[in-house]
């Protein structure tokens, strides 16, 4: 098979545009060591862009060296709408290289002997050629005022979004990704779920796809931990576990302020919207279920009680019960199936996708709007506020404080970064203007830790590698028929909690979450992987550790200090209580734990785990709500030193919740949201 073959036809560039048009043979189809791969040409797609600002070491040298991009990207495409008849194609790639021949050969007066397409023709025919756009369109045009600009959607963003338009603001909702479920126009499935509507994002059961895929275009490409860059940020990618908050997440003692405490009438809102289930398939029934009874016999030698977690929110000392999600018929909920379904029916919201907030627009502490990436949303990208116009960030735990870096909200260090970056430096308002906050300090996520173990009754259910390509197929038509069986479920069966006391005389809860297959094994003990079953021990609330998020020279949002173990109380804790999980492993007939093995003590096990592996991706605090001095946001959500600039996501949530954050930070959204339209001077 010949390599591509390219022909440049045409190279155009202006002070806002440059396009190159180019013809591409075998470009459709490419060969690997395992057979020819191809573009899936008769359906959607999702091709990349790339591009550098950066100019080529030696502008003279044809053999340059460079850097080969500094942003890229993806977008959606149906290849199917690109087919033309051979003869047409004939036309348009004689037409181009015609007009290249004459451009090249500088013959501008001489008229083509042959045939030119007609303009309806070319005009068609542009919309198929390849082409590369770095800024869209007019640096003119004029653009339209918000009374409340929302960035981001996802836990936060979505419920804010809701509420405010429901109040009858004019709403701008700007999200850097695109569609999801199928119910927002999404379309990526895997080839059983052809003929549906679900995409991967609906079905619950490929959760654990979303770390495999080799096409993960949900990722963020800029932050260097995982988070969701799509319609519902991480609540579209997640596990989806969902509790509902107990008291002391919202507790004067982990650091919200008094006028917090009662959650109850924003939680009962949140409940209203979105209930829990703990069984999630459309018949009732649960499914997969052995590793739970076998984590349940674990903990019933330990006096563990067994309940129905999200009927007791406060109860989580020694308890354990079924996992609880956010689905809704056997599909991926969350805040995209309620919230923003009934936000996007308003007609006062707008709701742009694919669209990146770069900086909030200032003037002293006066915010004015928002600049993007799309200039055809306003001059310089710039979208404005009316004049009593309020921004909310909800771009999340790292989003939210690389925008204030940008803003000259932060930090000195981080801010000077900005300053120096050629592209980001020049939007930032004069120093003189600079609010230095605690940006991106007291950031806290839970530490984890992965127990692998066998029984002989456990189904690991191919560690879920098959599911994507080659489901059991009495499952995969099961849900496909009505949203049941095993598919309806993501993959934790059960979760637990118990309260530890530290040497420093703090409490701090062990959570567990039990799920079929494990991540990685390591051990010198002969297995059966088809029995294989994970139980990830967390610390979480009362957790004293804290780190740093940051930006590098890139701009990419990062740890700067990483939170797990900097108090070695922390990690004692956690030993503690994973060696006291594990006295009863002899005493659950068939019971084995191979990760680590018997040649591994739990110390070195937990003193040596990778760093990495210790991430659980429950980020809070980098934007922490608190008093003036110590915090970013007061108690009304708004940002120290400003008028009108606010944030309602993970980021303000001054420590760890008690269980997987995202009913938490739901909960805390509702009231935030009911306090800034509380607030006066808004629109």
């Amino acid at each position: 098979m010949s390599g591509p073959v390219l022909t440049d036809l045409h190279t155009t560039f202006n002070a806002t545009h440059w396009k190159w048009v180019y013809r591409c043979q075998n470009c459709i189809t490419w060969p690997t060591e395992t057979g020819p791969k191809s573009i899936p040409i008769s359906e959607f797609g999702v091709p990349a862009w790339a591009y550098s600002s950066v100019a080529v070491n030696d502008p003279t040298d044809p053999q340059s060296t460079f850097n080969e991009h500094t942003d890229f990207g993806f977008f959606g495409l149906d290849y199917s709408l690109a087919h033309v008849s051979d003869a047409l194609y004939a036309v348009w790639a004689q037409w181009w290289a015609q007009e290249a021949a004459r451009r090249h050969s500088r013959r501008q007066r001489r008229p083509l002997r042959r045939r030119l397409p007609s303009r309806k023709e070319r005009l068609i025919g542009l919309l198929f050629l390849f082409f590369l756009l770095v800024s869209s369109s007019n640096s003119n045009s004029k653009a339209i005022p918000y009374d409340y600009i929302v960035v981001g959607t996802g836990a936060g963003g979505l419920v804010v979004a809701d509420r405010l338009s429901e109040a009858g603001k004019k709403v701008l909702v700007l999200e850097r990704g695109g569609p999801s479920l199928g119910s927002t126009g999404g379309t990526y499935q895997p080839a059983w779920l052809q003929g549906t509507s679900l995409t991967k994002f609906d079905v619950p059961g490929l959760f654990e796809t979303m770390f495999q895929d080799s096409n993960p275009f949900w990722w963020c490409k800029d932050i260097n931990v995982f988070a969701g860059c799509i319609l519902g940020g991480g609540t579209a990618i997640n596990g989806a576990l969902y509790w509902y908050p107990p008291d002391s997440d919202f507790s004067v003692a982990n650091g919200w302020p008094r006028s917090w405490a009662n959650h109850h009438p924003y939680t009962a809102k949140l409940k209203a919207r979105l209930p829990a289930t703990d069984h999630p398939s459309t018949d009732g029934k649960r499914y997969l279920m052995q590793v739970a009874d076998v984590t349940a016999a674990l903990l019933n030698k330990q006096n563990y009680a067994n309940i129905t977690i999200n009927d007791v929110p406060d109860w989580k000392d020694h308890v354990y019960g079924y996992s609880a999600f956010s689905f809704i018929n056997g599909k991926r909920a969350g805040p995209i199936a309620t919230y923003y379904q009934t936000a996007i029916k308003r007609p006062n919201l707008t709701y742009q996708q694919y669209t990146t907030v770069l900086n909030v627009v200032r003037d002293g502490s006066k915010i004015l709007g928002v600049r993007t990436n799309d200039t055809s949303l306003g001059p310089d990208g710039v979208i404005p506020l009316t004049p009593k116009g309020r921004v909310v960030l909800a771009a999340g735990a790292y989003g939210t404080p690389r925008i204030l870096f940008r803003s000259g909200i932060g930090p000195t260090d981080m801010i000077n970064i900005v300053k120096n970056d050629p592209a980001a430096g020049p939007a930032l308002p004069p120093e003189s203007q600079w609010i230095d906050l605690p940006v991106g300090e007291n950031v806290s996520d839970n530490p984890s830790i992965n127990l692998v173990f066998t029984h002989p009754s456990v189904d690991a259910y191919e560690n879920w590698a098959q599911v994507w390509t080659a489901p059991r197929p009495a499952d995969a038509a099961q849900y496909i028929k009505d949203q049941s069986g095993i598919f309806a479920h993501a993959s934790p069966r059960l979760n637990f909690w118990r309260a530890m006391g530290g040497r420093d005389g703090k409490t701090r809860w062990l959570q567990g979450t039990a799920r079929p297959g494990a991540a990685s094994v390591t051990t010198s003990y002969p297995y059966n992987v088809s029995n294989i079953m994970t139980i990830t021990t967390y610390l979480s609330t009362g957790i004293t550790s804290r780190g740093r998020i940051g930006i590098d020279a890139a701009l990419t949002a990062r740890p700067l200090v990483e939170p797990w173990f900097t108090d070695p109380i922390d990690k004692e804790v956690l030993i503690r209580g994973i060696k006291d999980l594990l006295v009863n492993v002899k005493d659950v007939p068939g019971l084995t734990l191979i990760t680590p093995d018997n040649t591994t003590t739990i110390d070195d096990y937990v003193n040596s785990y990778p760093t990495g592996g210790l991430n659980s991706n429950h980020w809070v605090g980098s934007c922490s709500i608190g008093a003036k001095g110590s915090a970013v946001v007061d108690e009304w959500t708004k940002v120290y030193g400003t008028d009108n600039l606010f944030i309602i996501d993970a980021s303000i949530i001054p420590t760890i919740p008690m269980g997987n954050p995202h009913g938490t930070i739901m909960a805390m959204a509702e009231q935030g949201v009911a306090k800034v339209l509380a607030l006066s001077g808004g629109p």
